[in-house]
């Protein structure tokens, strides 16, 4: 099993994978719209792309159990990401001087940084869930998934720093700071950590080929019915992700570097929610995982409705205390959602793991591909007949309204028994 000191090395490559998602999903976003004047749509395709790539994570759970080490499809993962991350500052740079081969360049990175989070994501969830003993479990993955949060919150803040005054030159350079980082510090993390468990046990009876188990994972109603929620959820969750940022300097006026930093803030709430809801129910034993996905799903409602309001002519000074606080409520939310997700990822069939990680994932990069797709979209056509600040303030009141839907399907589907026990937060 492994030890914590192998836990927290894993969880280095988790934050090195939030590292390069947060500018590919945040900055590059707000340099489209707003320093290059583009269509919300365009980066909101773009990140669709990226998540709809990811309906693979079945097939890359599905290689992780049945092909040996894992740890070599983490790698692979990781390379494809930082080299479609570069490309993705690379399609950035290109826009303005050649639209088409921008574009191109662009289509290209996003596919290969969704194939790279599929394949390199879903297999160290797999690997955390079946080499990490029962009683480490939830405090392992919980400080793996924290650690991701805090390379978003980090990179997002220190990026945002030395990207005023935006540059091609100081984009790259950034970019490639970030993504060579990134990849070093993942090669470092993993090596030799799974060679070092003991030999995986084989999976009950003969190996299924992968369409049949999968099948036989989505005949499981639990299994379902997860997924369905997952899916609205996330929704929810990932609609004001490519709006937030071009929302804030075109109704408020930051600049790029502000920005980032605001999505720094933002996923700093988000670390210290999943914080407090890890101290509060594996340490102190309060409230139970359906009440925490509720409370986070109803506070980031009322968090986006304050949005809302804002734009309508409040002070810019509580713009950042309410980011913060959509991201308290966004982490409290993911922590105890996704929690749910790794428990019961060993129910069921043995081997079985991945696959069931892998479906779930899918779901939420389908989610998140939609939701972005949406929220940009919807925010791009309001914005042709209503000002800013409403057409924006309409999106995100759309977005407060799956959220308590996701709220009331939650109570409705997660078992009320406390599960401080199983308290397991994943990608």
């Amino acid at each position: 099993m492994l030890s914590w000191a192998a836990i927290v090395r894993l969880g280095l490559v988790q934050m090195a994978l939030g590292a390069v998602v947060v500018l590919t999903t945040s900055t590059f976003n707000r340099l489209m719209v707003v320093e290059l004047a583009l269509p919300a749509v365009l980066p909101g395709a773009l990140v669709a792309l990226h998540y709809g790539i990811q309906v693979t994570r079945p097939s890359w759970g599905y290689r992780s159990d049945t092909g040996g080490l894992r740890t070599r499809w983490i790698l692979r993962g990781m390379a494809a990401l930082s080299a479609g991350g570069l490309a993705a500052a690379g399609g950035v740079v290109l826009l303005p001087a050649a639209f088409w081969p921008g574009l191109l360049l662009s289509v290209l990175a996003y596919a290969l940084i969704g194939l790279g989070v599929g394949a390199g994501g879903t297999s160290l969830l797999a690997l955390l869930a079946t080499a990490t003993g029962p009683r480490r479990r939830a405090a392992a993955a919980m400080i793996t998934w924290l650690m991701m949060i805090g390379g978003i919150a980090l990179t997002a803040g220190t990026a945002g720093l030395f990207l005023d005054p935006v540059t091609p030159a100081r984009l790259l350079a950034v970019t490639g700071a970030v993504t060579g980082g990134a990849l070093a510090l993942t090669a470092a993390a993993v090596w030799g950590v799974e060679r070092r468990l003991p030999r995986r046990p084989a999976p009950d009876g003969t190996p299924a080929p992968f369409r049949a188990g999968l099948a036989e994972i989505w005949a499981e109603p639990e299994a379902r019915a997860f997924t369905l929620f997952v899916g609205l959820s996330m929704t929810a969750y990932f609609m004001q992700e490519l709006i937030l940022e071009p929302y804030a300097g075109l109704v408020f006026g930051l600049t790029a570097g502000q920005t980032t930093q605001l999505s720094g803030a933002q996923n700093g709430g988000v670390f210290v929610g999943m914080l407090a809801v890890g101290v509060a129910s594996t340490g102190l034993r309060i409230g139970t995982l359906r009440a925490w996905v509720a409370s986070g799903c109803l506070g980031s409602a009322a968090a986006l409705a304050g949005l809302t309001a804002l734009g309508q002519g409040g002070s810019a000074a509580l713009l950042h205390p309410l980011v913060i606080a959509l991201g308290v409520f966004n982490g409290m939310f993911a922590v105890a959602a996704i929690g749910s997700m790794m428990a019961m990822a060993g129910r069921g069939r043995a081997g079985r793991e991945g696959t069931r990680m892998g479906l779930w994932g899918a779901a939420q990069a389908l989610a998140a591909g939609f939701g972005g797709l949406a929220g940009t979209g919807a925010a791009d056509a309001l914005r042709l007949v209503r000002p800013d600040a409403e057409a924006f303030g309409w999106v995100f009141g759309a977005e407060a309204l799956l959220f308590v839907a996701a709220a009331a399907m939650a109570w409705h589907i997660l078992s009320p028994a406390p599960r401080a026990a199983t308290l397991v937060p994943g990608e």
